[in-house]
């Protein structure tokens, strides 16, 4: 099938004229670069009302949910690491909005945001990270480690999750679900060797999977051009073809998904995004983020390309929505979040023997180790388990990918 004739059919782009009045047409500023392709996303895409409501009310709850967590591990409610996702949110809900139920995706430890994407309420997300039985891992994996179906975390180490979702990709291939992986990382973790032997590993094995670098500008403390031999982040598969995206525009991040979704349908094998974007704390809390940086450039970006208040502009300028029904939605997004600060507040935190619950499906011996040799707990299940996958292997049908949940 035609590639853009394919990506047309995905994006809804031959809707009726009748579709096409309950919204606005919208224009992506920043070009695509493309990389071994002839024909790229589309730049003039249409827009509902519903969705661009959807998509604001998205990027609004991830900005305030993380500045709320800013400054609950500032008042030391929150305890070890914690990375925010500010300044990223047309990524996720970008990416988001061209997903469907059978897709997957992996990120790195800046999850919060994906977490609530993934359909997480944000209250066990608050309740995680300040260390609450209701959390969504219960409160066993903190700011990092945040899972639910089809979201395989939030990951610690650097780049780890890419072949970590080369995997997720070779599962749903086995399992024929129709679904892929989308595979997120830093420009960081993209000088990793593990993310180019995945590289090779999805293009030999034609799996269903989008890399995705989210090129946030500085890998740690380090800007891009002074750890990076080659900035074109989206041409580092090689063999395989990849597409630059203003990372700050929520709607040129949805066409370029379904594009990229609508070229693994089309059997063209695994590809590869870079979403430019920035964020605007430090690389985590313990970096105040402007000893390698100035604050006006920081200050210059949240005035210029902000990508919830470049959203917004546009939405009353189609007419897509009123200034009060924006700052309606605002209200109401921080009315939320502090009611569920409030309720996890309230929530008991976890007994000493948790530590041993939930580490076997099945164990062989139920003592575990405790914190020193000479002490032993227990091992217990808590946690409901979940399997994602039936596959067949050898005419044998198993069932893979089993966690605990707890919401």
């Amino acid at each position: 099938m035609n590639l853009q004739f394919s990506f047309r059919r995905l994006t809804g782009a031959y809707l009726c004229s009748k579709k096409h009045n309950s919204g606005a047409t919208y224009q992506i500023e920043k070009p695509y670069k493309l990389y071994k392709l002839k024909v790229g996303p589309e730049s003039k895409v249409e827009i509902t009302k519903e969705d661009a409501l959807q998509y604001y009310h998205q990027m609004v709850f991830i900005r305030k949910m993380e500045n709320l967590l800013a400054n609950l591990y500032k008042n030391q409610e929150m305890r070890g690491f914690c990375h925010l996702y500010a300044g990223q949110e047309a990524c996720g809900v970008g990416i988001k909005a061209a997903m469907k139920d059978n897709d997957a995706v992996i990120t790195s430890y800046r999850c919060h945001g994906w977490t609530f994407l993934q359909g997480v309420p944000s209250y066990h997300i608050i309740a995680e990270l300040i260390g609450r039985v209701t959390g969504v891992s219960r409160a066993r994996g903190g700011s990092m480690h945040t899972y639910t179906v089809n979201f395989f975390g939030g990951n610690g180490i650097v780049g780890a999750q890419v072949p970590l979702g080369t995997g997720v990709a070779l599962a749903l291939k086995y399992a024929n679900t129709g679904g892929i992986c989308l595979t997120l990382y830093g420009d960081g973790a993209a000088n990793q060797g593990q993310v180019h032997e995945s590289f090779n590993l999805a293009k030999v094995l034609d799996l269903p999977i989008v890399f995705i670098c989210e090129n946030n500008k500085y890998a740690m403390g380090t800007a891009d051009f002074r750890g990076t031999g080659g900035l074109e982040f989206y041409e580092r598969g090689s063999f395989i073809p990849g597409i630059w995206v203003d990372g700050m525009d929520v709607l040129a991040v949805r066409e370029a998904t379904r594009f990229a979704k609508a070229h693994i349908f089309a059997k063209k094998g695994p590809i590869v995004l870079e979403l430019e974007t920035y964020r605007y704390y430090g690389h985590s809390m313990s970096d105040p983020g402007t000893s390698y940086r100035t604050r006006d450039e920081v200050q210059n970006v949240r005035k210029h390309r902000d990508p919830i208040a470049k959203f917004k502009d546009k939405m009353v300028t189609l007419k897509l929505a009123t200034e009060e029904e924006l700052k309606n939605i605002e209200k109401d997004v921080q009315k939320h979040l502090d009611e569920d600060v409030k309720k996890a507040r309230g929530d008991p935190v976890p007994k000493l023997e948790e530590l041993s619950a939930d580490i076997y499906m099945k164990p062989a011996d139920t003592k575990i180790r405790g914190p020193n040799p000479f002490t032993f707990l227990e091992h217990k299940n808590i946690g409901k388990p979940i399997v994602h996958l039936k596959m067949k292997i050898d005419h044998l049908t198993v069932d893979r990918i089993i966690f605990a949940q707890y919401i």
